[in-house]
């Protein structure tokens, strides 16, 4: 039995931790990724399962260090999916945020590189600006006392330093977009930061939005919360 739950323990793992690879390199699509972590999650139940009947039944013939290992790996294979729902359940079902909930800041460059996105590039309105009020009254717009050039430089320095691919970069109209690919999933975000002068001061409006996917689970809310943080710093 210490070979059946050891490879149960493997194989749970594998099906929750090459759903993602699986799904960037299109071998499988979407529903089936998430499907494959659902069967990793239910095979890791089984494999306590079967560690906990050695344990009680077959103690005398255990191995101790198989029996963990498979533990171990069943534990993975279960939190990592139970925290992915845990975060889903805790934020609101929306993928697009911004400071500016009332004028936000327009993709332009990086509109060819939607076309094909399940998730089209318009704002949606008060149907979601009313949810991020809600979840997120923090996130607003920023105001910087140095002029417009300088946060402008600050924010392609803290996009590049934060790893995304910065796709456009026009000073004249104060627009910067860039694009941000997760590692395990592939799962491409898209960033749009509008930089503006306000007499001697900068205006600062930032907006994160998912290719695909309904709930972004806190992601783009996490994204510029972070970037404004790293500019702030690279300013100040």
């Amino acid at each position: 039995m210490k070979i059946l739950t050891l490879l149960a323990g493997i194989i749970a793992i594998a099906l929750v931790v090459l759903a993602g690879p699986l799904y960037k390199f299109e071998i499988l699509d979407l529903g089936k990724a998430f499907f494959a972590m659902r069967i990793g999650l239910f095979v890791g139940a089984g494999t306590i399962v079967l560690a906990l009947v050695q344990i009680v039944f077959l103690r005398k013939n255990i191995s101790w260090r198989a029996t963990g290992l498979s533990v171990v790996l069943a534990v993975i294979a279960i939190a990592m999916p139970l925290s992915l729902m845990m975060k889903a359940k805790s934020v609101p079902p929306i993928h697009d945020i911004s400071t500016d909930l009332v004028n936000p800041p327009s993709f332009v460059a990086i509109l060819p590189l939607r076309a094909n996105a399940p998730n089209p590039a318009e704002y949606q309105g008060e149907e979601i600006a009313s949810q991020q009020r809600k979840a997120y009254p923090e996130l607003d717009t920023q105001t910087f006392q140095q002029p417009k050039a300088e946060v402008f430089k600050a924010t392609v320095m803290a996009l590049k330093d934060m790893g995304l691919e910065v796709v456009s970069e026009d000073l004249a109209q104060g627009r910067i977009e860039a694009s941000d690919t997760t590692a395990w999933f592939g799962f491409v975000d898209d960033v749009v930061v509008r930089i503006t002068s306000s007499g001697q001061t900068s205006t600062f409006d930032a907006r994160s939005k998912s290719r695909i996917g309904m709930s972004d689970l806190g992601k783009n809310t996490e994204r510029l919360n972070d970037l404004i943080a790293r500019v702030d710093s690279k300013l100040n």
